[in-house]
């Protein structure tokens, strides 16, 4: 049984690295359509009254007020504030260069690990790499100067880098918070809390749904997000991390961007020429190293 385990979860990482690599493609075209706060929001609370839906069904109770505020806390920063922000970017940038940027959450997690779980040992490695993934992104930028000076793209810029702070804070809490609930389960909550919020600040922004006005991309763009981002990825990549080490687990982060930057350069036609391409691949290494010092150094703290 452990053997078979074992097997799933690699198979299960194989899913988590390709496919969340395609919900860029599949978000930049959604948003097309519509809002992108309004398209998380739906995405979100469908695929989380789903889960919350099928482990209710399996008998499972309510969890209590603090856990359920926990999850809300959680499920707010991390799908709200990191996906909701990321998905409405997805209007203003490439999907590869979002893809790109959201690859530095690993130095973002270090970041927030230091201030709020423990004080991370600086390290050369952990400066290093935080180093060379700055070079990386300035690369891409520097390809990209003129766009800077558009506004909505710099916006763009400044809501996928905001996602990638959410998303790391979002998972340090959850790391500092035991909540004793199944991952899945609790999951579902946060799906759906968050989904809630969202569609509630579209509603705000003016945003408002006419399902007669839905096109075949952007029923395909929410369905593929729906079950493929957030019921198939998002449970395997929870198997996976509960039968793999992190430091393994961690590999997806390196696989997406390149899935969705050949993916948006074949369909979309998004711009990739060799300063892109050797500038991401510097990003990735430079969040390697990172990712590694930090691993390595929660390995001996652990080992003491």
């Amino acid at each position: 049984m452990q053997q078979r385990n074992h097997t799933n979860a690699y198979v299960a990482l194989v899913i988590v690295s390709i496919f969340w690599g395609t919900t860029y493609l599949a978000a930049r075209i959604g948003v097309q359509h519509m809002h992108g706060m309004m398209l998380a929001g739906l995405r979100q609370t469908s695929a989380g009254v789903i889960l919350v839906a099928f482990f209710l069904m399996k008998g499972y109770k309510l969890p209590q007020f603090p856990v359920l505020s926990k999850l809300f806390v959680i499920g707010t920063i991390m799908l709200c504030g990191s996906n909701g922000l990321m998905t409405w970017a997805m209007q203003y940038i490439p999907s590869g260069l979002g893809a790109i940027i959201a690859a530095t959450v690993p130095i973002w997690i270090t970041i927030f690990s230091y201030f709020l779980v423990q004080k991370t040992k600086i390290t050369v490695q952990l400066v290093v790499g935080m180093l060379i993934g700055l070079l990386g992104i300035g690369g891409i930028f520097y390809d990209n100067l003129a766009q800077l000076m558009n506004e909505e793209y710099r916006f763009g810029v400044m809501l996928i880098t905001l996602a990638c702070v959410f998303w790391a804070l979002g998972s340090v809490l959850t790391a500092k918070w035991a909540l004793g609930v199944n991952y899945l389960y609790g999951a579902g909550f946060q799906m759906l809390f968050s989904g809630v919020v969202m569609l509630v600040i579209a509603g705000f922004m003016g945003q408002h749904l006419h399902f007669a006005s839905f096109t075949g991309e952007l029923w395909g763009s929410l369905l593929y997000l729906v079950f493929i981002g957030s019921l198939l990825s998002y449970s395997a990549y929870v198997f996976a991390l509960n039968n793999l080490p992190p430091s393994l687990v961690s590999i997806y982060a390196y696989i997406n961007p390149i899935v969705a930057v050949i993916l948006g350069w074949l369909i979309l036609q998004e711009k990739l020429n060799w300063l892109m391409g050797l500038s991401c691949m510097v990003t990735l290494l430079g969040v390697y190293l990172v990712n590694k010092a930090f691993n390595k150094q929660k390995s001996y703290e652990r080992s003491k």
